[in-house]
Protein backbone atom coordinates (compact mmCIF):
# COMPACT_ATOMS: atom_id res chain seq x y z
CA UNK A 1 0.00 0.00 0.00
CA UNK A 2 1.39 3.39 -1.05
CA UNK A 3 0.92 6.05 1.64
CA UNK A 4 0.27 9.61 0.45
CA UNK A 5 0.00 13.04 2.06
CA UNK A 6 -2.09 15.53 0.05
CA UNK A 7 -1.20 19.23 0.41
CA UNK A 8 -3.71 21.64 -1.15
CA UNK A 9 -5.45 24.73 0.20
CA UNK A 10 -8.82 23.59 -1.18
CA UNK A 11 -10.53 21.01 1.10
CA UNK A 12 -12.76 19.91 -1.78
CA UNK A 13 -9.70 19.13 -3.89
CA UNK A 14 -8.22 17.09 -1.03
CA UNK A 15 -11.46 15.14 -0.66
CA UNK A 16 -11.58 14.51 -4.42
CA UNK A 17 -7.99 13.26 -4.49
CA UNK A 18 -8.59 11.06 -1.46
CA UNK A 19 -11.53 9.43 -3.25
CA UNK A 20 -9.64 8.95 -6.53
CA UNK A 21 -6.51 7.49 -4.98
CA UNK A 22 -8.41 5.35 -2.50
CA UNK A 23 -10.42 3.77 -5.33
CA UNK A 24 -7.26 2.08 -6.59
CA UNK A 25 -7.02 -0.26 -3.62
CA UNK A 26 -3.25 0.27 -3.68
CA UNK A 27 -2.97 3.86 -2.42
CA UNK A 28 -4.07 5.36 0.89
CA UNK A 29 -4.14 9.05 1.82
CA UNK A 30 -2.81 9.14 5.38
CA UNK A 31 -3.23 12.89 5.91
CA UNK A 32 -4.03 16.17 4.20
CA UNK A 33 -2.78 19.70 4.80
CA UNK A 34 -3.92 23.08 3.52
CA UNK A 35 -0.63 25.00 3.45
CA UNK A 36 3.03 24.21 2.94
CA UNK A 37 4.07 24.40 6.59
CA UNK A 38 1.34 21.98 7.67
CA UNK A 39 2.31 19.75 4.78
CA UNK A 40 5.90 19.49 6.01
CA UNK A 41 4.62 18.70 9.51
CA UNK A 42 2.38 15.96 8.10
CA UNK A 43 5.35 14.46 6.26
CA UNK A 44 7.44 14.43 9.44
CA UNK A 45 4.55 12.88 11.36
CA UNK A 46 3.53 10.15 8.89
CA UNK A 47 6.68 9.48 6.81
CA UNK A 48 4.60 8.81 3.66
CA UNK A 49 5.87 7.25 0.47
CA UNK A 50 4.71 10.24 -1.58
CA UNK A 51 3.43 13.81 -1.24
CA UNK A 52 0.97 15.37 -3.68
CA UNK A 53 1.78 19.08 -3.48
CA UNK A 54 -0.05 22.12 -4.83
CA UNK A 55 2.06 25.23 -5.53
CA UNK A 56 -0.07 28.28 -4.80
CA UNK A 57 -1.07 28.25 -1.12
CA UNK A 58 -1.24 30.86 1.65
CA UNK A 59 1.71 31.20 3.99
CA UNK A 60 4.42 28.71 3.02
CA UNK A 61 3.84 27.91 -0.65
CA UNK A 62 4.44 24.61 -2.40
CA UNK A 63 7.90 25.47 -3.71
CA UNK A 64 9.19 26.36 -0.24
CA UNK A 65 7.57 23.24 1.21
CA UNK A 66 9.19 21.04 -1.45
CA UNK A 67 12.61 22.45 -0.60
CA UNK A 68 12.03 21.81 3.12
CA UNK A 69 10.89 18.24 2.49
CA UNK A 70 13.92 17.59 0.29
CA UNK A 71 16.17 18.43 3.25
CA UNK A 72 14.54 15.85 5.54
CA UNK A 73 16.30 12.54 6.21
CA UNK A 74 15.08 9.96 3.67
CA UNK A 75 12.51 12.34 2.13
CA UNK A 76 9.47 10.96 0.31
CA UNK A 77 8.84 11.48 -3.38
CA UNK A 78 7.06 14.77 -4.05
CA UNK A 79 4.68 15.07 -6.98
CA UNK A 80 3.40 18.53 -7.85
CA UNK A 81 -0.29 18.66 -8.77
CA UNK A 82 -1.34 22.14 -9.83
CA UNK A 83 -3.20 24.23 -12.36
CA UNK A 84 -0.05 26.21 -13.31
CA UNK A 85 1.93 24.88 -16.27
CA UNK A 86 4.27 27.82 -16.96
CA UNK A 87 7.80 26.60 -17.63
CA UNK A 88 9.34 28.59 -14.76
CA UNK A 89 7.02 26.83 -12.32
CA UNK A 90 8.00 23.43 -13.72
CA UNK A 91 11.72 24.19 -13.55
CA UNK A 92 11.58 25.70 -10.06
CA UNK A 93 9.58 22.76 -8.72
CA UNK A 94 11.97 20.18 -10.16
CA UNK A 95 15.09 22.03 -9.02
CA UNK A 96 13.56 22.41 -5.54
CA UNK A 97 13.32 18.65 -5.24
CA UNK A 98 10.02 17.55 -6.81
CA UNK A 99 10.10 14.22 -8.60
CA UNK A 100 7.30 15.05 -11.01
CA UNK A 101 4.88 17.71 -12.20
CA UNK A 102 1.24 17.07 -13.08
CA UNK A 103 -1.73 19.27 -13.90
CA UNK A 104 -5.04 18.97 -12.07
CA UNK A 105 -6.65 18.22 -15.41
CA UNK A 106 -4.90 14.81 -15.38
CA UNK A 107 -7.56 12.06 -15.78
CA UNK A 108 -8.17 10.04 -12.58
CA UNK A 109 -6.94 6.74 -14.01
CA UNK A 110 -3.76 8.39 -15.25
CA UNK A 111 -3.24 10.09 -11.89
CA UNK A 112 -3.35 6.75 -10.08
CA UNK A 113 -0.79 5.22 -12.44
CA UNK A 114 1.48 8.24 -12.26
CA UNK A 115 1.37 8.30 -8.46
CA UNK A 116 2.44 4.64 -8.48
CA UNK A 117 5.27 5.43 -10.87
CA UNK A 118 6.45 8.43 -8.83
CA UNK A 119 6.33 6.42 -5.61
CA UNK A 120 8.56 3.88 -7.37
CA UNK A 121 11.21 6.52 -7.99
CA UNK A 122 10.32 7.53 -11.55
CA UNK A 123 10.08 11.12 -12.76
CA UNK A 124 6.63 11.82 -14.17
CA UNK A 125 5.50 14.88 -16.14
CA UNK A 126 2.20 15.87 -17.67
CA UNK A 127 2.25 16.37 -21.43
CA UNK A 128 2.12 20.20 -21.24
CA UNK A 129 4.83 20.29 -18.57
CA UNK A 130 7.11 18.06 -20.61
CA UNK A 131 6.53 20.20 -23.71
CA UNK A 132 7.33 23.38 -21.81
CA UNK A 133 10.54 21.89 -20.46
CA UNK A 134 11.58 20.87 -23.97
CA UNK A 135 10.66 24.25 -25.46
CA UNK A 136 12.46 26.05 -22.65
CA UNK A 137 15.57 23.94 -23.11
CA UNK A 138 15.61 24.66 -26.85
CA UNK A 139 15.22 28.42 -26.27
CA UNK A 140 17.88 28.41 -23.58
CA UNK A 141 20.34 26.54 -25.81
CA UNK A 142 19.73 28.97 -28.69
CA UNK A 143 20.22 31.98 -26.40
CA UNK A 144 23.45 30.56 -24.98
CA UNK A 145 24.79 30.01 -28.50
CA UNK A 146 24.26 33.72 -29.22
CA UNK A 147 26.17 34.62 -26.04
CA UNK A 148 29.25 32.72 -27.26
CA UNK A 149 30.25 35.84 -29.21
CA UNK A 150 30.74 37.79 -25.95
CA UNK A 151 33.87 38.15 -23.86
CA UNK A 152 33.82 37.21 -20.19
CA UNK A 153 33.49 40.84 -19.11
CA UNK A 154 30.68 41.42 -21.60
CA UNK A 155 28.82 38.45 -20.16
CA UNK A 156 29.15 39.99 -16.70
CA UNK A 157 27.73 43.26 -17.97
CA UNK A 158 24.95 41.40 -19.78
CA UNK A 159 24.07 39.58 -16.56
CA UNK A 160 23.61 43.00 -14.98
CA UNK A 161 21.26 44.00 -17.79
CA UNK A 162 19.33 40.79 -17.26
CA UNK A 163 18.93 41.68 -13.59
CA UNK A 164 17.52 45.09 -14.58
CA UNK A 165 20.48 47.10 -13.27
CA UNK A 166 21.45 50.53 -14.57
CA UNK A 167 24.88 51.29 -16.03
CA UNK A 168 25.85 52.97 -12.76
CA UNK A 169 24.78 49.94 -10.72
CA UNK A 170 26.67 47.55 -13.03
CA UNK A 171 29.74 49.78 -12.80
CA UNK A 172 29.64 49.71 -9.02
CA UNK A 173 29.21 45.94 -8.94
CA UNK A 174 32.07 45.25 -11.37
CA UNK A 175 34.39 48.06 -10.17
CA UNK A 176 34.32 49.77 -13.57
CA UNK A 177 33.62 53.30 -14.66
CA UNK A 178 30.17 54.07 -15.96
CA UNK A 179 31.68 55.07 -19.32
CA UNK A 180 33.38 51.67 -19.60
CA UNK A 181 30.09 49.90 -18.89
CA UNK A 182 28.36 52.06 -21.51
CA UNK A 183 30.98 50.97 -24.04
CA UNK A 184 30.47 47.31 -23.15
CA UNK A 185 26.70 47.69 -23.52
CA UNK A 186 27.11 49.21 -27.00
CA UNK A 187 29.32 46.31 -28.12
CA UNK A 188 26.95 43.77 -26.56
CA UNK A 189 23.99 45.18 -28.52
CA UNK A 190 25.95 44.97 -31.77
CA UNK A 191 27.23 41.43 -31.17
CA UNK A 192 23.82 40.09 -30.08
CA UNK A 193 21.93 42.04 -32.76
CA UNK A 194 19.65 43.58 -30.12
CA UNK A 195 17.92 46.93 -30.68
CA UNK A 196 18.08 48.03 -27.06
CA UNK A 197 19.23 47.01 -23.58
CA UNK A 198 15.79 45.57 -22.74
CA UNK A 199 16.08 43.03 -25.56
CA UNK A 200 19.59 42.16 -24.40
CA UNK A 201 18.39 41.78 -20.82
CA UNK A 202 15.61 39.41 -21.91
CA UNK A 203 18.13 37.35 -23.87
CA UNK A 204 20.34 37.16 -20.76
CA UNK A 205 17.39 35.95 -18.71
CA UNK A 206 16.50 33.33 -21.33
CA UNK A 207 20.10 32.11 -21.40
CA UNK A 208 20.10 31.70 -17.65
CA UNK A 209 22.55 34.46 -16.73
CA UNK A 210 24.06 34.77 -14.25
CA UNK A 211 25.22 31.15 -14.50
Amino acid sequence: MISVVVVDDEPMVCAHLRAILGSSGEITVVDEAHDGAAGVEAVVRHRPDLVLMDLRMPGVDGLAAIARIARLPAPPAVLVLTTFDADHYVLRALTSGAGGYLLKSTPPADLINLVKAAAGGHTVLSGPAASRLLDGAVRRQAARRRLEALTGREREVLAGLGAGRSNAEIAGQLFLTEATVKGHVSRILIKLRCSNRTQAGLLAFEAGLPD
